[in-house]
């Protein structure tokens, strides 16, 4: 799309997950880490939906999330290139499959230096050359 075309955000949103994740771990880590990307960005979403009868849905995300995947040094480069470019993420560990909530998370987290988090996926928020460069080695999601 040209620069011009009104659908062209200046911004960008991307999942990054690791390559080897099952299904079902790919869905529930895509999931949270949207989640941690809409909390901290309340200005992405959109209005909320009405269908022609009237019944009210919860808004959406008003921008696209692209979906990536790449290795465990893809992932962890990339939290390092988030980092030097101010660029907050949310990050999702293989501890916090073994966890049945928020505050187990945190701590499965808090516990790990963050060069040494077994990550398995991480979301960002930012200007769309900044996010590209920080997910850079990685491909789409197929």
């Amino acid at each position: 799309m040209p620069a011009t075309d009104p659908a062209r955000t200046a911004t960008k949103t991307a999942v990054l997950l690791r390559e080897d994740l099952l299904p079902w771990q790919r869905l529930n880590v895509t999931a949270f880490l949207a989640g941690g990307v809409s909390a901290a960005h309340p200005e992405l979403l959109g209005l909320p939906y009405a269908d022609a009868d009237g019944t009210a849905y919860l808004p959406l995300l008003g921008q696209p999330v692209l979906v990536l995947e790449g290795s465990a040094d893809v992932l962890r480069a990339a939290r390092e290139r988030a980092g030097r470019r101010g660029l907050a993420v949310a990050v999702f560990t293989a501890a916090m499959f073994g966890t049945g909530h928020d505050a187990a998370n945190r701590a499965v987290v808090a516990a790990v230096p963050g060069a040494d988090l077994d990550l398995v996926g991480l979301a960002l928020h930012g200007p769309r050359t900044a996010v590209d460069k920080v997910v850079k080695g990685s491909r789409l999601h197929p």
